[in-house]
């Protein structure tokens, strides 16, 4: 790749390396120049500007992303479709993150240019959670300097193991004097703790603290349970105290007492019945994040968890300042330079308060599309794309909308001022997710009567947004034309709410154009919207 400052008159077909503002056009990096461009250009003064020209043996920047993306994308996981030189890797179910570290850090070492981006190692992870990125920082990178990477991913190198366990035991013990009320307290915190692993409390038992009550409950535990677990009215303090030696008195066999993570030192693992058991520490009565958190979500994938995993669990087990469980998140500046993809939290706001004044007397977001409600289409996409919150406006006749929908699971928020037009369903819309907790960064405001969106024209859209690139106004664009949905970067809330009238908000792309963000689309869907019986009448039977 030659990069340089060029002549505009020899940069026909080079890739545009800052953006550049002509008169009334702004040409993007990354911006592949041709003839009319460089018209465009001259006319308007600019004689040089930076440039990369690609070479026989250069492989472009979304190319190798996608090709190593692909790669290194292991089992329950996918990679989703490049952009400027990204691709990233997601989850596909809910578990654990699975990063061969060696593998990525020998790529990572191949190429400066060559960037992978990961989890940490056993990081739980939600469903379409990003687990990684595959970033190309140049415009293009050398064939057989991506070969070599290609060569080390022979093996998946980013996969996830899926949460298998759902059933657990938990036994109580008591001291004399102990309050029911702490019972039922460490009984409520257990079972929110696991249930972030999709486990479930089959049975509840309590019992004195001593070896032949815990050693009575234990082998009378539920067959059906998967893992027990027993916490104690005492800490366990050694190998021949009280639950460990009511374990071995059941015929069971303890693996390994104590943990190098804080809180969580006084954990013991064992079998009873071919079923893993956890001495829990006393610090598990806490919601705060502990050392059994992170056995638990290994046990959860119905994995063995040795000795040696626990013991390698010192780097990065001092967990004493983080106050709670889910790690919380401090609150930044949307532009902050820190923030990553994983950091991201976006709001999708479905606008379903309009009148349909061109419809007639129907509402056009009940009227059938296919075999669903019209509304039910870009909720759908929307619920199975990679979106944090999705929040439904309603207005004219909202118990209708809501019924139409079925049930499925999002907040609704009703816009009182919906005859007053567009903008107000978007004022709502941007109070709720000014109200998110934890905050979110960016809102995607959808269109309800735009059927033929998909959770992939979303989660494109999604992952273009990058404040750090100045890409903080994403918008799709087919034929030379813009569409919607639109996503906002959370600097941009203050001027949304400040729009009046039934009019969007096209007028505030067009003042920050310098921070827009386009994604090219092959069809119309970001295009159609549905709002007459003529054009209901109209769509192919297949649509």
């Amino acid at each position: 790749m030659i990069f340089a400052a060029f002549p505009i008159h020899e940069t026909r077909g080079a890739i545009l390396a800052h953006s550049v503002t002509a008169g009334s056009t702004v040409f993007k990096k990354g911006h592949h120049l041709t003839s009319e461009d460089i018209r465009t250009l001259d006319v308007a003064g600019i004689r040089t500007v930076y440039a990369a020209k690609l070479e026989a043996d250069d492989v472009h920047e979304d190319e190798a992303a996608e090709k190593l993306a692909r790669a290194l994308a292991g089992a329950h996981t996918v990679s989703a479709k490049p952009f400027t030189g990204r691709c990233n890797i997601y989850a596909a179910a809910n578990g654990l993150a699975r990063i061969n570290v060696e593998q990525i850090n020998a790529i990572n070492a191949i190429d400066e240019g060559i960037t992978i981006a990961t989890l940490p190692p056993y990081e739980p992870a939600d469903d379409k959670q990003m687990l990684a990125t595959v970033k190309i920082i140049p415009f293009a990178v050398k064939r057989a300097k991506l070969e070599q990477a290609l060569a080390l991913a022979i093996n998946p190198g980013i996969e996830l193991s899926p949460y298998k366990v759902r059933h657990a035991d938990l036994i109580l013990t008591t001291l004399p004097g102990t309050k029911p009320s702490l019972l039922k307290k460490a009984e409520r915190v257990i079972a929110a703790r696991i249930a972030h692993f999709g486990i479930k409390l089959s049975d509840v038992q309590t019992c004195e603290h001593s070896e032949h009550a815990v050693a009575h409950v234990l082998q009378q535990t539920t067959k059906e349970s998967e893992l027990t677990f027993i916490l104690g009215a005492s800490a366990i303090v050694d190998r021949a105290d009280i639950v460990p030696s009511a374990i071995a008195l059941t015929g069971g066999t303890l693996h390994h007492f104590g943990m190098p993570v804080d809180p969580g030192n006084l954990l013991l693992t064992a079998e009873f019945n071919n079923r893993p058991v956890l001495g829990l520490p006393g610090c598990a009565r806490s919601p705060k994040l502990n050392g059994a958190d992170w056995v638990i979500a290994r046990l959860a994938t119905g994995a063995p968890v040795r000795p040696q995993d626990i013991q390698n669990m010192g780097v990065g087990g001092l967990l004493k300042e983080i106050p709670s469980r889910p790690q919380p998140r401090n609150k930044k500046p949307p532009t902050d330079k820190a923030m990553t993809k994983k950091d991201r939290r976006i709001a999708a706001l479905i606008l379903a308060a309009g009148r349909s004044t061109r419809m007639g007397d129907a509402n056009k977001l009940t009227q059938e599309v296919g075999l669903k409600p019209m509304i039910s289409h870009v909720t759908d996409a929307t619920l199975s794309a990679h979106v944090d919150e999705i929040i439904l406006i309603t207005g004219h006749q909202q118990d209708q909308i809501i019924h139409a929908l079925g049930g499925r699971p999002l907040t609704h928020v009703h816009n009182p001022d919906y005859a007053d037009g567009l903008s107000t369903s978007i004022q709502t819309g941007i109070r709720e997710a000014l109200a998110c907790t934890p905050p979110v960064d960016a809102a995607l405001i959808l269109l309800g009567d735009m059927p033929f969106i998909t959770a992939d024209m979303i989660n494109r859209l999604v992952d273009a947004y990058s404040p750090t690139d100045d890409r903080m106004i994403v918008v799709p664009k087919v034929n030379g034309k813009r569409g919607n949905p639109v996503l906002w970067d959370a600097s941009f809330f203050s001027e949304l709410q400040a729009l009046t009238g039934d009019v969007g908000a096209k007028h505030l792309i067009v003042e920050h154009e310098n921070l827009v963000a386009e994604v090219e689309f092959d069809n119309d869907a970001p295009l159609t919207d549905i709002d007459t019986q003529a054009a209901l009448a109209a769509l192919k039977p297949d649509r």
